[in-house]
Order: structure tokens, then sequence, then C-alpha cells
């Protein structure tokens, strides 16, 4: 199917965002409110919805999960962006991450196909993509697969993509779209790269691994998703990333930003692994979301490097350099209290 354009049939209209109250959905609320789309969130009551104050958007409450909600929610509705998502590193139980991913978009995908939406934006990850072990930036044709994928929500990814793409085949008119690492205001969470942020700003990561991940600032990811809505080929996919980058250069960026010096110890990931296992232990117990986690050492052995260009020729998407997103994360961080 040809590309379809902003200036022929993609016009401001009724659209609703799931996810919309979190770090990159409520990024990609505010970037269609100031596009001058009007927005439904589907959001659920246990949410908070700070990230949504001020807004112009019509809030629904609903659970993404829940058949009867989505269809509510999408009454009058011509174009979704389908963001939610259980976004953790490390559950009890890692099942529940599947499940929820998964629910959540065969949920969305067949109430979209029923109420026939014009053009729908699913929010996947470079998760389902697999990075090339000498850190050459990948692209999208750098396929994962859910043997592959390390961790439950990587793989839930992976799973929720194919369902995507089946629906596609099918004539669910989609787009699918890659986020890298976002960073930026609004990380409420905060997200795994967030709380790297936070504790790095603290003085509380003397020392760093061997890795690296691409980092694009969140309100780019917004544009990209508006970007993709507009310009995007259904059943295309689209990575939106920024600048590749190592864990040390993002680190010594952070203690720039802080007026800081950055950590100079780097350890072998091996020795981490003892420490990691114990984290997940009182996790357990607690409840709490463990810093280092097994799955997020297994992960740090790639360097996750990603290439942007098939968003930037088609979409006609950029992103601005890293470091203006960090001080943007910091200076929010210091504003809600999260660094201090």
């Amino acid at each position: 199917m040809d590309s379809l354009t902003v200036d022929s049939l993609v016009r401001p209209a009724p659209t609703l965002i799931t996810g919309g109250s979190g770090f990159v959905g409520s990024a990609i609320v505010r970037a269609f409110v100031t596009a001058g789309y009007p927005v439904r969130v589907l959001i659920r009551n246990t949410s908070p919805h700070d990230n949504l104050s001020g807004l112009d958007v019509e809030c629904i409450e609903g659970d993404a999960r829940n058949a009867d909600a989505v269809a509510r929610a999408l009454t009058g509705i011509r174009y979704v962006v389908h963001t939610a998502a259980d976004y953790r590193l490390w559950a009890r139980d890692p099942g529940e991450i599947l499940r929820n991913n998964s629910l959540m978009t065969q949920v969305m995908v067949e109430a979209a196909q029923r109420s026939k939406v014009e053009r729908m934006v699913y929010t996947s990850s470079v998760a389902t993509l697999a990075p090339f072990g000498d850190g050459t930036a990948a692209d999208e044709a750098r396929r994962s697969t859910q043997a592959a994928a390390i961790g439950a929500y990587k793989c839930s990814k992976v799973a929720s993509e194919h369902a995507v793409e089946s629906a596609v085949k099918d004539g669910l008119p989609a787009i699918i779209v890659h986020p890298t690492a976002p960073i930026g205001p609004r990380d409420i969470k905060p997200t795994p790269t967030g709380r790297i942020i936070i504790e790095a700003g603290m003085g509380r990561m003397p020392a760093y691994v061997d890795t690296g991940l691409n980092l694009v600032h969140v309100d780019d990811v917004a544009a990209g998703h508006l970007a993709a809505l507009n310009r995007g080929t259904i059943g295309e996919r689209y990575i939106l990333g920024g600048q590749n980058a190592t864990l040390a250069e993002m680190l010594r960026e952070i203690a720039k930003v802080m007026g800081k010096r950055g950590p100079l110890l780097r350890l072998p990931r091996r020795l981490l692994f003892p420490l990691a296992a114990a984290a997940e232990m009182v996790a357990r117990r607690t409840g709490r979301e463990p810093f280092i986690t097994l799955d997020g050492l297994r992960m740090a052995k790639y360097r996750m490097f990603f290439s942007s260009a098939k968003a930037e020729r088609e979409l006609g998407f950029r992103a601005r350099p890293y470091a203006e997103a960090l001080r943007d994360a910091i200076e929010w961080f210091f504003k809600a209290g999260y660094m201090k």
C-alpha cells in the first residue's frame, strides 16, 4: 500500500491514545494536541493523571486489557496510537509481563479491526530487534525471535509485534514504530534509563560496565509517532532513535551536567552477576524492582546501537542531541523531587 501523507488523506481527527498518562504516552498526547488532533486517552483508575494536567484531552477510565473498555474508548475514533505496555525488566512473576502486553495488544488489534479505524500506530520497541555483536548500528531488518529475546519484556514485545503484523495482513491499517531508549521530562515512574540518570546524577554509580544504548529525547519519539501516522506506509516498521552512546559516555555527560567527575572504574559484567542475584532475591521479598537484574546484565553484553535512517528518510524524523535530552531529564527530576 502506498504511503499516505498529511497533505492528502491524514488530517487531524479524533484519536485514541493508550498509555497516555505514562512517560512516552504523555509526550505523544502533547504532540497530537499541539498538532490540533482531538485526543481521547484510555486510562486506568489507578494510574496517576499528573502528566495530563492542563492538557485539553478527553479521559476515559478503563483497562486496555478489557475488551468492553477498549470498545467504548474507540467509539467515534478514526486513528489509534497504541502505546500502553507493561514496561518492567523484572517482576516476581515474569509471566505477568508477557500476559499483560500480549493481551493488551490482542484486545486493541481486534477492537480496531471491528471499529474499522483508518490508521493505527503501534508502539513496539527496539527490544524486538537484534543488535550486532560488534556494535554496528542495527536497522529494522534485524529481526529477533521470542526464543532469542532476553527477559519477559522483550519476549512480550516480540509476540505483540507479531500479532500486529498478522492483523495487518488481514487488513488492519497499522504502522509499527520502534523507540530506542527515551529520556527527558515527565519520566514519572521512572523508566530503567531514567533510574540510571537519577542514580548517576546523585553520585551513586561509581563504576560502569562496557555496554551501550541509543538515547533519544522523549518529545522526538512523540513527534516520530505523529510523523508515522501522517507519512508512514501501512505495514512498515520505523526505528525512532537518537544517538548511540556507550554507558561510560552517558555517565560522563550526566556528570558534566551535574558539575561532577564521571566514574572511572570499569567492571567486568561477570563480577556483577552475584550482586544481581542477591538484588533479585531481596526484590522478591520487598516487591520493589531491583536496580540491577540478571536479565539486565545479560542484555548489557550487547551495545544496543541502532539506526533511524529509514525514519529520517521516509518520515522526515529528526532527533536532537542526547545531551539536551539528558539536561531536560535531570531538570525535571530535580523539580519533581526525584533528585536532591
